[in-house]
């Protein structure tokens, strides 16, 4: 495991649409690029108890957190013939329809785009330490189960 990653993977509050198209609209001039993919996780109005989840209060260890997923783009990189991945993480409460995952993977061809963003999106939910406490409108809470 990689001690020190380069750049964070959180992001506080909610993934805004302004952030995602800023980052698709960066890659505009990088040529080489002939596909795209995104994965958009989006924080759901679940009912558990009779309870309907209003938002999602995301934590994480972070020291822990940011190698994992530097590790996870590394290899995602030897795997795929990638020219640009990134993953970004709420943290802090999230409002149901509110983005909390934002996975982008770049390539020249379009089939690779495909198969890298589900592996990228199931090596996050199966390795990063990242917690979600389901807050409901009567103020209780559940801790979050990843499926």
């Amino acid at each position: 495991m990689t001690e020190k990653p380069k750049k964070t993977s959180f992001i506080r509050g909610a993934i805004s649409a302004q952030f995602i198209g800023d980052a698709i609209a960066k890659h505009q001039s990088k040529t080489t690029i002939g596909a795209h993919q995104i994965f958009l996780g989006q924080v759901r109005a679940d009912v558990i108890d009779g309870k309907e989840v209003t938002a999602i209060d995301y934590s994480a260890y972070e020291a822990m957190a940011e190698p994992i997923f530097y590790d996870i783009r590394e290899a995602a990189f030897e795997k795929y013939e990638l020219t640009c991945l990134h993953i970004y993480h709420s943290l802090g409460v999230v409002k149901t329809g509110e983005i909390c995952l934002f996975v982008f993977v770049s390539a020249p061809r379009r089939k690779v785009v495909f198969e890298a963003i589900e592996y990228l999106v199931e090596s996050i939910k199966e390795k990063v330490p990242v917690f979600g406490k389901e807050l409901f409108a009567d103020e209780s809470y559940n801790w979050k189960k990843n499926s």
